[in-house]
């Protein structure tokens, strides 16, 4: 499903269901207590591939054991059960690893109302936790105050130096209980500590930067200053842009999505739009580049290696129909659009419009040395025969007027592989194959869909099945890929802005699947990582794992990946992978 079937399907979406407790695996957790146990309290380990609910019956892993890369970043969790009748604050840190960047948060846990649709049973995590509490967001805190009979959990993410001595390192968690409230007259027990071992077997392999392939996520800006109810382009603002594309970076996204002007259909009070510019005269424009700069400028400071810009035609489900919907705007305000939102994609209005932009654009970007390094877009995801003939229309007059631009669009029927209407083609990875096949280079997405067995990052999608994102891209050929859902927290499809901590489906489950729509929260000076970012982040450290390491698409060991639907999904499974991959020698 795209984003055009999710906005039909919202009408019957119907209401949210009740959240409802998980008694079962609560009365299971106290009748079979695992792990280190210390006055009822329980403590254990889990890997980075496993959700601990807040109900979840404690794990009996005391210690664990992990294999790394040189220069890679690895994750895990630590976990307490409080099994007694009074609340608990318990603090965690990383003890040893000399040289080694830790961090530790604490996982939360958000709403989930239900499971998402159309998802084989045996392929969702959750199953009796949810409709409940799902763990995702990671706060940038080491301590934890849960209730009785709940979890506290911690993500711990460790950062191997690129020059660490090869062998087993021995580090230790830490969990600290800080504090238990007494009943009557709060008398505080003196602090106490657990420490469990962490083994890290580091192999002599040096993750390298991924070469080759690009990765975006579409970074709504408009959802930033809404959120965060601040002036557009202003200060406050900048200081946030920035520290969401560095979190971008720092995630494997090496492609930087840059709002020159409105992206979205539906008309907003104040859209996502970096260009100034004013109507001077009849169908005569004046431009302000400088917020576009700006921008630039930060992305590429950041370390983004590519600058990806917004369509030039109206998306799903008018894909290409009408041009862009761009407004006049200067420093204090955005004012009306330029042209009625209606008018003909190909039409003299617009084209009058680009006739001066394009220049004015392609001057920036010599001067601002990106123009080899930008990906352009004409209108997303075209699909049927009306929307192909209207794409035809508008490609052909931005290859008329632009000649040195070459454009990437997601479309997913084959006969766009077939005619080569695009670049670059970006298909679901259900129509990919078919693009293989046709032997048309293209990247890749998923959006809302597909669900069934195919690779997904929703919220009840199990980890270990979203850590093969990278796997899969790697040995089914993909360019590049593309996600929609950053940080747009929306109310779908509306101007109001929704609050991302209490629904991750924006208002528009069972159409848009919760998780789908962001992975990252809006934090006080930035975003907040989720559980899903982090493994994303890691599933394409793999992409460069498998690089660094000279395996070939072809190589034996990846044999059992076949499609986007059908490939190993198991912690074990990857397990060997790793293992296989870190046995290799350097050259």
């Amino acid at each position: 499903m795209n984003r055009r079937d999710a906005i039909r399907s919202i009408a019957g979406a119907g209401t949210l269901g009740a959240l409802e407790s998980s008694t079962v695996h609560a009365a299971a957790a106290e009748a079979e207590p695992k792990g280190v146990e210390r006055d009822g309290l329980t403590f254990w380990l889990e890997t980075s591939l496993k959700r601990v609910y807040p109900t979840s019956p404690p794990g009996a892993a005391a210690t664990l054991d992990m294999l790394a890369a040189r220069n890679e970043r690895i994750s895990f969790q630590a976990c307490v059960r409080n099994g007694t009748t009074n609340s608990a604050i318990v603090k965690c840190e990383v003890v040893g690893g000399d040289g080694w960047q830790a961090r530790v948060r604490r996982v939360g846990f958000v709403p989930m109302a239900n499971l998402n649709t159309f998802v084989p049973r045996e392929e969702i995590e959750g199953e009796g936790f949810i409709p409940g509490l799902c763990p995702d967001p990671l706060y940038p805190e080491q301590q934890a105050h849960f209730s009785p009979l709940g979890n506290a959990v911690f993500w711990i993410s460790l950062i191997v130096p690129e020059r660490e001595t090869t062998g087993v390192h021995d580090l230790r968690v830490r969990l600290t209980l800080e504090n238990q409230y007494g009943y009557v007259d709060f008398t505080r027990p003196k602090p106490w500590s657990v420490e469990l071992p962490v083994r890290v077997d580091v192999r002599p392999l040096v993750v390298r930067p991924r070469e080759n392939f690009p990765s975006t996520q579409w970074l709504s800006a408009d959802s930033i200053w809404e959120y965060y109810k601040i002036k557009p382009c202003g200060d406050r603002f900048w200081q946030l842009a920035e520290a969401y594309i560095r979190n971008l970076v720092e995630h494997g996204v090496d492609v930087a999505y840059t709002p020159v002007f409105n992206g979205r259909h539906e008309i907003l009070e104040r859209p996502a739009q970096l260009l100034k510019v004013h109507r001077t005269a009849p169908d005569v424009y004046e431009f302000d580049f400088g917020d576009v700069r700006k921008w630039v400028r930060i992305a590429l400071a950041a370390g983004s290696k590519y600058i990806e810009w917004t369509h030039f035609f109206t998306p799903a489900p008018t894909s290409a129909r009408h041009p862009q919907r761009i407004f006049e705007r200067d420093d204090e305000k955005i004012g009306p659009m330029l042209w009625a939102p209606e008018i003909p994609a190909t039409g003299d209005t617009y084209r009058k419009f680009l006739e001066q932009f394009l220049p004015a654009f392609k001057t920036v970007l010599e001067e601002e040395k990106v123009l080899d390094r930008s990906l352009f877009h004409c209108a997303d995801e075209p699909d049927g025969d009306v929307q192909m003939a209207d794409y035809r229309k508008a490609r052909a007059m931005l290859a008329e007027l632009a000649p040195w631009m070459k454009v990437m669009d997601a479309m997913s029927d084959p006969r766009f592989a077939t005619e080569r209407l695009s670049d670059m083609p970006v298909p679901s990875i259900t129509t990919a194959p078919a693009f293989t096949a046709a032997g048309c280079p293209a990247w890749a997405y998923f959006c809302c869909g597909p669900r069934d067995r195919y690779l997904q990052r929703l919220l009840d999608t199990p980890l270990s099945k979203l850590r093969m994102t990278g796997w899969l891209l790697y040995k089914l050929g993909a360019r590049g890929f593309l996600h929609w859902g950053h940080n747009y927290w929306f109310v779908f499809c509306t101007s109001k802005i929704g609050d991302p901590f209490q629904d991750a489906s924006v208002g528009a489950w069972p159409g848009l699947p919760y998780g789908d729509p962001f992975v990252v929260y809006p934090g006080p000076d930035g975003p907040i990582d989720s559980i899903r970012w982090e493994v994303f982040a890691e599933s394409l450290q793999d992409y460069a794992l498998l690089q660094s390491a000279g395996v070939k698409p072809d190589d034996p060991m990846l044999a059992s990946i076949h499609d986007y639907a059908d490939f190993p999904k198991s912690a074990d499974w990857l397990a060997e992978a790793r293992r296989r991959v870190l046995a290799i020698q350097p050259a």
